[in-house]
């Protein structure tokens, strides 16, 4: 019964590798044609779909901030559930589920905001509350130290305004910008 169990195993542990060495196969030719994946800020709508649809436990994709368009307000709207308690950092004021956002008193009236990329699972609540009543400062983009850039990308799929396409990796990523629409 051991040499069987002992057998089995090694079957098992052989199988592994060599998915493992497939997958990595996969991963090295995705970033070999010179392209990897990435969110248009302009064309997302901030569905949510890229918190759950992509296939690593926790998404690839996360919130950013664009400071040069920010207005530091007092009350951020990507920042706060709307209508809150108070204008404060405690929890059942904030709009982001799992608390990544940061706010710092800077001077009266102005915060600023800054995100904790671990805590952000891509959800998107923050930036459309940004954008539907903000300037849009805070948007999405997929972290590339994350991603295993799959060669069809599952969000890719899902995500209904098209926005998510293969850009050449020296310019990986596409941030907003003051006066700026691709």
């Amino acid at each position: 019964m051991k040499r069987r169990d002992f057998f089995l195993n090694a079957v098992r542990s052989a199988t592994m590798v060599g998915l493992g060495g497939l997958f990595a196969s996969f991963v090295h030719k995705a970033k070999a044609d010179g392209k990897v994946w990435q969110i248009d800020p302009w064309k997302c709508t901030q569905c949510g779909l890229c918190a759950t649809e992509c296939v690593l436990e926790q998404s690839a994709v996360k919130c950013v901030h664009s400071f040069d368009i920010c207005g530091y307000c007092r009350l951020c709207t990507g920042y706060f559930e709307p209508q809150p308690n108070s204008l404060n950092t405690a929890a059942e004021n904030q709009l982001c589920p799992t608390g990544a956002i940061f706010r710092t008193f800077v001077e009266d009236p102005y915060y600023e905001y800054t995100i904790n990329e671990p805590l952000c699972v891509g959800c998107a609540k923050c930036v459309k509350g940004c954008t539907m009543f903000g300037n849009g400062s805070l948007h999405l983009q997929i972290r590339h130290n994350v991603c295993v850039h799959c060669n069809e990308c599952s969000i890719a799929r899902a995500c209904p305004a098209d926005a998510i396409h293969r850009v050449p990796v020296d310019q990986p990523y596409k941030f907003k910008s003051r006066g700026e629409q691709v």
